[in-house]
């Protein structure tokens, strides 16, 4: 369960819950996402006008201090699917849903240690800057555009379906043509998000759903501790008697012990969550927008402060709904326990009751401004890499000027919206789950390998970071299409059909050693002289920053 990974279902059984429970109070939960909305266009219009040439559009100008960047970061991280999920997880089982808490966060202090100061040292604005700087520049650009691409495709094929059903739901829209409406309407808004903000405007709506996701828990955490006068283990005492499973539910291997299997599946899902994050496009374009590595560096250890906080609060979230819910009422809901967060807010205002409703409304717009934040990141990420890297130089071989780039980001921002509304339109009633597995999986087999072997392997060449990326990419892409993921389960994508001889959902434990092997391979067998004198200057550059933009 990655911080996306059951956007669409969470999206839609949260919504569902509203619209069943607290139908009379639409009125409100609409409202609060039309406030959202015209507060963050006014955000993304302000920071308009100050996008002025490239730096500004890719990297905001490198303006932002390294609070700023660290709370933008967390909002880039924190997605609905953590706030939802997480709790959802704790709810059902216990210790083992909060397992998933210290994954996430144990995959910043992997960012912080080898990536953030050295990638920001390195680059301008993409990860191609950092691979293309003693590599052959076209055939690396190219490889690392695709992947940036594909990565974030998948997860904006994720945010963009769930963000239909979500507001589709919302205004009681059954038929399809509606929905596919919603869609449309909210790839529009992403596309105007970006393509008139740059990375301005999204940085700034980032830090905003930031404060709204820790306010919204910092909320709910409070109210459940009250209720048990701010005693943990009565809190934690109460959940394992109410949950049925008595100590079991506090103690490991409730969820990931019953087979060798699934102990194996948690071990590759952890693995590929915590060498993803820090290959995640998004993610590392982030690194970008604050003046130099120290900050960068600053940025990393707040955004660890603040989401190892968010992440500590999601204890009083799932062992709240596991003692005042039962657990038929949340498996009712949502067999996965996607909606113990909505239940517990209303279980805490009261159920059918105008506080209750006003939780979830809370809760809802919550979610809605982590779909659209997360969304924005996601697109200027991968507008960014086909401006920078392929059209810049690629096609046009270095040779563009910075207002045809950004120019060509902001076209590429339309194009990817376009793509991005037509498959969630398609797959609005799908299990989506597996794209998104996808997307971590490529990140941390293809992207995190390429970068690491770039910065810290003197003899690495260009046909190792070739091989690296293209071989960890079709890897993670044929084993999750041969995963329970697609096919061979009930919670598949396709449920009807069985081409699922891989028995793992997540193919981690296995593409991401292959990706390095493959940059290893790749480079002992290229016949390629390492430039030797590019690899010092790139490590100077690197660890002191001598010569950054």
């Amino acid at each position: 369960m990655s911080p996306a990974i059951t956007q669409v279902q969470l999206a839609a059984s949260e919504v569902q819950l509203a619209a069943n429970e607290a139908s009379e109070h639409r009125p409100l939960i609409i409202s609060l996402f039309a406030a959202f909305v015209i507060a963050t266009l006014f955000i993304t219009v302000w920071a308009g006008r100050q996008t002025k040439d490239a730096a500004d559009f890719y990297a905001g100008g490198r303006q932002f201090s390294a609070f700023q960047n660290g709370l933008a970061v967390s909002g880039d991280y924190m997605s609905a699917a953590s706030f939802l999920g997480i709790a959802g997880a704790i709810a059902l089982f216990g210790y083992d849903g909060f397992l998933y808490s210290i994954g996430f966060l144990v995959a910043w202090l992997v960012a912080l240690l080898l990536v953030a100061e050295p990638l920001r040292n390195s680059g301008r604005y993409t990860m191609g800057d950092v691979l293309a700087y003693r590599m052959r520049q076209r055939p690396v650009r190219t490889a690392a555009g695709t992947s940036t691409i594909v990565v974030s495709i998948f997860y904006l094929l994720a945010q963009m379906a769930g963000a239909g059903v979500l507001v589709s739901l919302l205004l009681g829209i059954t038929s399809d043509a509606g929905k596919i409406l919603i869609v449309a309407l909210v790839g529009v808004l992403m596309i105007v998000y970006v393509s008139i903000g740059g990375m301005k405007g999204t940085t700034w709506v980032q830090m905003v759903k930031a404060v709204l996701l820790i306010g919204g828990t910092i909320l709910i955490t409070f109210l459940v501790l009250l209720k048990f006068n701010f005693n943990i283990s009565d809190l934690l005492g109460t959940a394992a008697e109410n949950s049925g499973k008595g100590a079991a539910f506090l103690e490991p291997g409730l969820q990931y012990g019953a087979t060798g299997t699934t102990k194996l599946d948690f071990i590759s899902l952890g693995i590929a969550l915590v060498l993803g994050t820090a290959g995640l496009p998004h993610i590392l374009i982030r690194f970008y927008t604050v003046p130099n590595a120290k900050a960068a560096r600053k940025s990393v250890n707040w955004a660890i402060g603040i989401i190892g906080g968010f992440y500590l609060m999601t204890i009083a979230l799932g062992f709240g709904a596991a003692a005042l819910i039962s657990q038929k009422e949340i498996t009712d809901s949502n067999p996965s326990g996607n909606t113990a967060a909505p239940l517990l807010a209303l279980h805490l205002g009261g159920v059918d009751s105008a506080w209750g409703a006003i939780l979830l409304a809370v809760i809802s717009a919550v979610a809605f401004a982590t779909i659209l934040a997360v969304v924005a990141g996601l697109t200027l990420a991968s507008s960014s890499s086909f401006a920078h890297d392929i059209y810049a130089n690629v096609i046009k071989k270095g040779k563009a000027t910075e207002k045809e780039e950004v120019r060509a980001a902001r076209l590429a921002t339309i194009g990817i919206g376009a793509v991005s509304i037509l498959l969630g339109s398609l797959a609005r009633d799908l299990n989506v789950a597996g794209l998104v597995a996808l997307a971590f999986a490529v990140a941390a087999s293809a992207n995190l390998p390429t970068i690491l072997y770039s910065l810290f392997w003197k003899r690495f060449t260009t046909q190792g970071a070739l091989w690296s990326i293209y071989g960890g990419l079709i890897v993670a892409v044929g084993l999750v299409l041969f995963s329970p993921v697609v096919s061979g389960d009930p919670k598949a994508m396709f449920p009807d059909v069985d081409f699922a001889w891989f028995p793992l959902k997540n193919p981690g434990i296995i593409s991401i050693p292959f990706g390095f092997l493959m940059g290893w391979l790749g480079t002992v067998l290229s016949k390629e002289e390492p430039d030797t004198g590019k690899y010092a200057e790139l490590e100077v550059r690197s660890l002191t920053g001598t010569g950054a933009h």
